[in-house]
């Protein structure tokens, strides 16, 4: 632990706040590390099992719900956000209308995150160090097991939604997080208050009614955890409602009143890359695995890999009307390398098939 008099905190505080909006961060706050009642939901949540495949949250044991698990000595956290809303993108909602398009996470149109935040809070934590001396501190941003909403709200930064998304008063929900685990007794901030009110249009937005009720998310039904952190086939019951949803989903986002108040990103490396705002399925899918080398590599989509992505866009296709580029796209693919891909392929070419017969057409929802 490294005590400070009150004139060095005051000194160090005003150091962080102005350093972290030098560094592209359009707040930061100081939490302590009681995380007692998040934990017990966490364990709740497991328990029930709605986390699906992502079996290391249960193998983290305490050390996401407890920080000086992960780094000896932590008293305080510091969290930090970015806004990452693309400038100049495609309107997310007439790409989610148009079935001929692929939807992506408005997250992961531009560069990965992850290493241009760590690089910005390893920077402002040495900034720190050259005020208050060498410190015990470690750098996250999805890199550990971290209860990074709660922190966060804990930090001031906003509250939890009832998407269980965190939602900031004047900033909307558009953001990343990021921490800074710290030796130092900084002063901590005044938690943030819940401010969803009545309003529950998050729910019914939701395409496989994945939020079971308010503040309760089942990650099976997830269409984020669907198309990005699942590695099987996507469940036949859940494909129909994914749309053109091809990475991630922010319909419960899309719909919150708060964002009205979202801050486009400062930030260069957040605006889209190779036109991935409105991309269309069929060339999508015409992608090479080098192609798709290439083009998402430094990509936060770059993870789930050339399979799985062809997986999603075959769910896409079979929920896009009936055209020739469609038919071609997925004959394409009929006899694909990939199991994963020749099964979703064949599912969509028999779905696409029971619509012609009957007559019907379909829309995304």
């Amino acid at each position: 632990m490294i005590e400070m008099r009150k004139s060095d905190v005051d000194t160090l505080r005003a150091l962080l706040i102005a350093e972290a909006a030098a560094l592209g961060f359009a707040s930061v706050g100081i939490t302590g590390i009681d995380l007692t009642e998040d934990e017990r939901h966490l364990d709740r949540w497991l328990a029930a099992g709605r986390h699906g495949e992502m079996d290391y949250m249960a193998r983290h044991g305490t050390r996401r719900t407890r920080p000086a698990e992960l780094l000896p000595g932590t008293l305080r956290v510091i969290s930090a956000r970015m806004d990452y809303w693309p400038p100049g993108s495609a309107d997310a909602q007439q790409v989610l209308d148009d079935p001929s398009l692929g939807y992506i996470s408005r997250y992961a149109l531009g560069r990965d995150y992850h290493k241009l935040m760590r690089k910005a809070l390893a920077k402002l934590a040495a900034r720190l160090e050259e005020e208050a001396g060498p410190f015990g501190h470690r750098v996250f941003v999805d890199s550990a097991p971290v209860l990074e909403k709660a922190l966060a709200r804990n930090a001031g930064l906003g509250w939890i939604g009832k998407h269980t998304n965190l939602i900031a008063r004047n900033a909307g929900s558009w953001f990343f997080l990021g921490e800074i685990y710290t030796t130092l007794e900084l002063p901590v901030d005044t938690p943030a208050t819940a401010h969803c009110g009545s309003c529950s249009a998050c729910i019914p937005a939701c395409p496989t009614g994945a939020i079971t009720a308010p503040y309760q998310l089942d990650a099976r039904r997830c269409i984020s955890y669907l198309t990005i952190e699942l590695h099987g086939p996507i469940p036949e019951d859940l494909r129909a409602a994914l749309g053109n949803r091809i990475y991630g989903c922010d319909d419960c986002q899309l719909v919150c009143p708060w964002n009205k108040f979202a801050r486009e990103a400062s930030h260069p490396d957040f605006r889209a890359r190779h036109a991935l705002d409105a991309p269309r399925l069929a060339e999508l899918f015409a992608w090479s695995a080098a192609d798709f080398e290439a083009r998402m590599r430094g990509s936060a989509i770059y993870r789930i890999g050339y399979e799985r992505w062809l997986r999603n866009i075959a769910v896409a296709l079979g929920n896009a009307p009936a055209t020739a580029e469609v038919a071609a796209a997925l004959a394409s693919r009929a006899n694909d390398a990939s199991t994963l891909v020749r099964e979703h392929v064949a599912w969509a070419l028999a779905r696409h098939l029971t619509r012609t017969t009957t007559g019907t057409t379909t829309r995304p929802p």
